[in-house]
């Protein structure tokens, strides 16, 4: 008899089979990260036994399932203690890996297991490695003589064929012992591509030999910025950079794992440290420093200038020499039009090529079209296509170009639409640099956002938008990893995991079998190979899990707490740290008064970092909320009841404490359920510049007995906000006379055109907006 294991609610039933005993419970469980497509477990068969004496065998003249071979026999060392031989020609005993071309997915693979062996077949040597994974990743680790692996079948293959993970080294560098590392652990991921962010503003890291003023000249900075462009410096010189042999090495390194290295040289911006190596490429002729800040250099490659097609030929055509992979990356991503409006080499550029502008695209985006053309059209005659970051759309895309949709998913949808192929890598889902946490004070510096594991896996890289022919244009999905504020190699894991899991599942495993619950109990296990490997993980999911609901009804706000291995909960309500004389979590809490709210797991008497909320309740708490105008869907999260639950966000727009309006008002009406005299409304806007996010221009409150005609009480206007005005938070206050109503309306308007002195100038910013209270 098989138990066919194909959806979350039935994983748990492995651990209870009767032909399951301890051992098989504690030892090994192939409900693994990535969750296999399908898993049948047989009953009333014995185990295979794995032991110094089991075998690894692969077809005889393979070389590389020889290499996968190596593999499995290095990871069984590290992970059990115990060291298998790797011998060629395959048998009816041990473990045997065997390529089978029956199998549709190159990458798939099936796995045998009965008590005399174990057989991975695959689709393609590719198949059988990610065979090996899961193998891998089902053994619990510990030093062990012998360890029975359960009678079973499995099938297994990936959803997307492009499952990306990017580092950027150009704001900060990791030599190529540590690149090394990040690829062991995308290979860990079932990760097949490897995004490197090889060229920016703040640094060249790649030997070209034709231009050797690119390393001698780009690749090292005087000084860098200390924090968030604080203009405090820290006076010492970074750089660091890799020999075109070092780049081959890595690359066959990789290709050994099934990892394609896809090297991005990002242009026609982001160009500042290429342009104090050749000032002469630039629209102004320098001279320029490499960028010692962080943002987006003006200075650009100059598009109206000859010598600039013939670096691009000289850089690509070293590139693909050192990177035999299809895709190579051009970035094409936040270029500054300005220097161009006024050059004279490129307004005569975009005369000769007889540019206009349009209602769609400037002439100056055209222009950028141009350039991205160029390269693919030499990247083309080199037998490879290009791929770039969204901006690409703007001008005109390149005909046979892939792109990669990081702004949102907005890039992708159109890109699609048009026809082309399509990665999904929106920053609001997949950005490895955002806190993982609410509490960033208590974590490592970052560049901001909010981007817990939970938000990643829940990630559907499918718009529904497309049609089904449409659908079939989106080829995969990528995490990116920027590095401005992650100096250290250590902090590039921290940051990645166990985002990384959630992202591997994502990538690989069918919607319908996706299940965040029973993923965070595989995760739970899992770690422990992080363990093994020494990586430094970050541990928010063992944190409490706190989930705060207004309930309308009673009028109270209800919190429920959880932990990812049901460790007891303690809390308190009076701001005190909690302890386990403290109260103990039963049951959902019901808040209806204003309090400090603390909570802790405690694990054999170690404390998990504490959630602390302070629950402020005003006459609009817990209301009916009623929106008039739209919340916008990207930051939309909880929807309305966000005005009203009682919590007050931070200074990070971005952790679902705040709900934004774009291109129209905020206006909301909240019943009070019953007639109370009121004489003032509060509201918070949260202010980040930088990201088109701004403050309020005006307010209105208006009060109603009935909910149908409203009466204004009070009106404010606010000033345009200055490029001096602080970034953070903006509280308003309107006070008016006390009258009594049901019915309370406010009407708060964004700023509907980005002032002058802003890159994002004319453009409709966004309007954060969290608590709205009523007394």
């Amino acid at each position: 008899m098989k138990f066919n294991l194909l959806f979350s609610g039935l994983f748990a039933s492995v651990l209870t089979l009767t032909s399951f005993n301890e051992a098989f419970a504690t030892n090994v469980d192939y409900r693994v990260i990535p969750m296999p497509q399908k898993i049948e477990v047989v009953e009333n068969q014995k185990p295979f036994t794995l032991n110094k004496k089991s075998v690894i065998r692969y077809t005889k003249g393979n070389d590389k399932l020889k290499k996968d071979a190596e593999f499995l026999s290095s990871y069984i060392k590290e992970v059990i203690g115990l060291k298998l031989s790797v011998k060629a020609g395959n048998a009816s005993t041990g473990i045997n890996l065997i390529v089978d071309n029956k199998i549709d997915n190159k990458e798939g693979y099936i796995i045998d297991v009965n008590s005399s062996s174990i057989t991975i077949k695959g689709g393609s040597e590719a198949g059988v490695f990610y065979g090996i994974q899961t193998l891998r990743k089902s053994l619990t680790p510990g030093i062990s003589k012998s360890v029975e692996m359960p009678a079973a079948h499995i099938e297994d293959y990936p959803r997307f064929a492009y499952r990306g993970a990017h580092l950027d080294v150009s704001r900060h560098f990791f030599p190529a012992d540590s690149v090394k590392k990040f690829i062991d652990m995308l290979a860990l991921h079932n990760v097949n591509r490897f995004h490197w962010h090889l060229s920016d503003d703040q640094g060249w890291r790649i030997e070209i030999k034709s231009r050797p003023e690119l390393i001698t000249k780009g690749s090292e900075r005087k000084e860098t910025v200390i924090g968030h462009n604080s203009g405090k410096y820290d006076g010492k010189p970074y750089g660091g950079f890799y020999t075109q042999e070092q780049a081959k090495d890595i690359v066959k390194y990789a290709a050994e794992r099934n990892i394609t290295v896809i090297p991005e040289i990002d242009m026609p911006g982001h160009m500042q440290a290429a342009l104090a190596a050749y000032p002469e490429l630039g629209c102004t002729g320098g001279p320029y420093d490499i960028w010692t800040i962080w943002g987006v250099s003006d200075n650009v490659l100059c598009a109206g200038n000859d010598a600039t097609l013939k670096f691009i030929d000289d850089v690509l055509g070293e590139i693909v020499q050192m990177f035999p992979s299809e895709y190579i990356h051009v970035g094409g991503d936040e270029c500054p039009k300005d220097q161009w409006k006024v050059c004279p080499k490129c307004q005569a550029r975009i005369k000769q090529l007889g540019i206009v502008s349009d209602e769609k695209h400037t002439a100056e985006e055209k222009l950028q079209s141009y350039i991205i053309s160029h390269a693919e059209k030499f990247l083309n005659s080199k037998g490879r296509q290009i791929i770039g970051w969204d901006e690409i759309l703007e001008g005109g895309l390149a005909p046979n170009a892939t792109v990669m949709s990081w702004r949102g998913e907005g890039g992708g949808i159109e890109a699609a639409k048009q026809g082309h192929d399509v990665i999904m890598s929106p920053n609001t889902y997949l950005y490895f640099d955002y806190y993982q946490t609410k509490d960033k004070e208590n974590e490592p510096y970052a560049i901001g956002g909010y981007l817990p594991v939970e938000t990643v896996y829940n990630y559907e890289p499918m718009p529904k938008s497309l049609t089904k022919e449409e659908q079939k244009f989106i080829k995969g999905v990528q995490a990116n990893l920027w590095t401005e504020y992650i100096p250290t190699y250590s902090q590039v894991e921290y940051m990645e995991l166990p985002r990384l899991a959630a992202l591997s599942e994502v990538q690989w495993s069918n919607p319908e079998n996706k299940d965040y619950k029973d993923f965070l109990s595989r995760l739970v296990r899992y770690i422990e190979l992080y363990k093994v490997k020494g990586y430094n993980y970050a541990t928010h999911i063992f944190d409490v899990f706190a989930d705060f609901t207004p309930n309308t009804d009673s009028g109270k706000l209800d919190i429920t707490l959880s932990t990812i291995d049901d460790s007891p909960i303690y809390y308190t309500l009076d701001g005190t740290d909690p302890t386990e004389k403290s109260n103990l979590y039963q049951s959902v809490l019901n808040i209806d008064k204003d309090c400090t709210f603390k909570a802790v797991s405690i694990r054999k008497g170690v404390k998990s970092r504490t959630v602390t909320e302070n629950i402020g309740m005003s006459k609009a708490s817990m209301k009916p909320i009623t929106m008039r105008q739209p919340i916008n869907k990207q930051y939309e999260y909880k929807g309305a009841v966000t005005l009203v639950d009682g919590l007050k966000g931070n200074g990070n727009y971005k952790t679902g404490r705040w709900i934004a309006f774009y291109k129209n008002d905020l206006e909301a009406i909240i019943d009070l359920t019953k007639e109370e005299e009121i004489s003032k409304v509060d509201f918070t806007t949260c202010v980040e510049k930088g990201d088109w996010v701004f403050d309020a221009r005006s307010a209105e409150i208006l009060l109603s007995d009935d909910g149908n005609v409203f009466k204004t009480v009070a009106e404010e206007n606010y000033p345009e906000m200055n490029e001096s005005d602080r970034n953070g938070l903006y509280n308003h206050t309107i006070s008016f006379p006390a009258e009594k109503a049901k019915f309370v309306k406010i009407k708060i308007a964004p700023e509907h055109k980005i002032p002058e002195w802003h890159g994002g100038k004319g453009n409709n910013g966004f309007l954060f907006i969290d608590e709205i209270e009523i007394n």
